[in-house]
């Protein structure tokens, strides 16, 4: 037998105690705690949502969202098809093109705005990139330049930690996908301009429809600018040169889902109930405490993030000193016992696991699911140990 194989350590014992919800996905995520759908105002169902009382339902969605969010005076909030990344073609097809562009990814989506900008719009850009697990350098943004960048990276779990690289005296606009971060980091809304998010991430609701956000510097740009391109009508935001406030009030471009519409206004109120945004924000910081307090005890187990200030506190990924087809097994045995859903991590990102810790997840979950994490760890690296212990014997 090879005398340098390392004896196999005594594998960790399988818990009992499982997550009361193992719903860990980065998207669509958990429902709020003590949801339930049949507690919601169902009585849009079967009503035209241009009616009044699919208007004012609509509209209450933008109001309420505006006032949990704090925005300031002048910014409008609208209901628009296709989730985030409807949301935000929308207002890179309606609004880029005057001003020169920067553009700074760090992960997948937000290489894919880039490359939409020179492939589809064909237009130049300043491309300012970093790998997974880190930042690009922000000072580069020139103010004279329109900025496209998303607040979280979903699935790099980085995220921007202010505001401060944006200057206070631009001349472009700030085109933010805050999908993974509104309503659970804080966001200097003074400093963007277009802004959007999806509901089935922090509030947990449900998919295909997104919010967009305009300051007016970027209604001023819309009233102002026509992009040389044809627009789908789903993509247009004005008439006549003027913006269509109605959309901004509760009259959708296209036919929403009244029953999604109710699922968003639950959540809306649930946030109402414990306290407003800072409690979300609360919330999912303190999620993201119980895994970094895990990991500081682990030499096996790393934060994707490269630096602390940097970890996103919603899409937490985490490396392993495991195979790729380890880690992958990993994740197969937690659903498989039925203790933590879709925590593989994204396709296009390095291996690992990437757990959901916004606000709709509660902190004790978490702390449910670690010993089954060591659990899963030490079952997979039996498996590694063994085969190895195999293979050295038969050398």
């Amino acid at each position: 037998m090879r005398s340098d194989v390392k004896p196999k350590e005594k594998p960790a014992a399988k818990p009992t105690v499982k997550p009361v919800n193992g719903n860990f996905s980065s998207g669509p995520c958990s429902k709020r705690p003590g949801y339930d759908v049949a507690r919601l105002q169902l009585d849009t169902l079967g009503r035209s949502h241009r009616s009044a009382l699919g208007k004012a339902v609509l509209g209450r969605v933008c109001s309420q969202t505006a006032e949990l969010l704090g925005l300031p005076a002048g910014y409008r909030v609208g209901v628009v098809p296709a989730s985030d990344t409807g949301a935000f073609e929308m207002a890179m097809w309606s609004m880029l093109g005057p001003r020169p562009i920067d553009v700074f990814f760090w992960e997948s989506f937000g290489q894919g705005w880039s490359s939409d900008i020179a492939k589809q719009l064909k237009l130049e850009q300043n491309s300012y990139s970093a790998p997974y697990g880190e930042l690009p350098d922000l000072t580069r943004a020139n103010p004279a330049h329109d900025i496209v960048f998303t607040w979280n990276g979903t699935t790099s779990g980085v995220k921007v930690p202010d505001g401060d690289w944006i200057s206070d005296h631009r001349e472009g606009l700030t085109f933010c996908d805050a999908t993974s971060a509104v309503f659970a980091m804080e966001l200097p809304w003074d400093k963007l301009d277009v802004v959007t998010y999806s509901w089935q991430k922090v509030l947990g609701g449900e998919g295909a429809h997104g919010m967009l956000i305009l300051s007016p510097r970027a209604v001023e740009r819309l009233e102002s600018y026509t992009p040389p391109w044809p627009l789908p009508k789903i993509f247009r935001l004005t008439k006549g040169g003027k913006l269509m406030e109605e959309i901004f009030t509760g009259a959708t471009i296209n036919t929403p889902s009244m029953l999604c519409v109710a699922d968003y206004l639950d959540a809306l109120d649930w946030v109402e109930s414990i306290g407003g945004v800072a409690a979300t924000i609360a919330r999912s910081q303190a999620n993201l405490a119980v895994l970094e307090a895990w990991v500081e005890q682990r030499d096996d187990v790393h934060f994707l993030a490269k630096e602390p200030q940097q970890r996103s506190n919603t899409s937490v990924c985490l490396t392993l000193d495991l195979p790729e087809a380890q880690v992958k097994s990993l994740v197969k045995l937690l659903e498989a016992e039925g203790v933590a859903f879709d925590i593989g991590a994204y396709r296009d990102a390095p291996a690992g696991l990437r757990i959901w810790c916004g606000a709709t997840v509660e902190s004790e979950d978490l702390r449910r699911l670690l010993p089954w994490l060591e659990w899963a760890i030490s079952e997979v690296s039996g498996k590694v140990s063994a085969e190895v212990s195999a293979a050295g014997v038969t050398a």
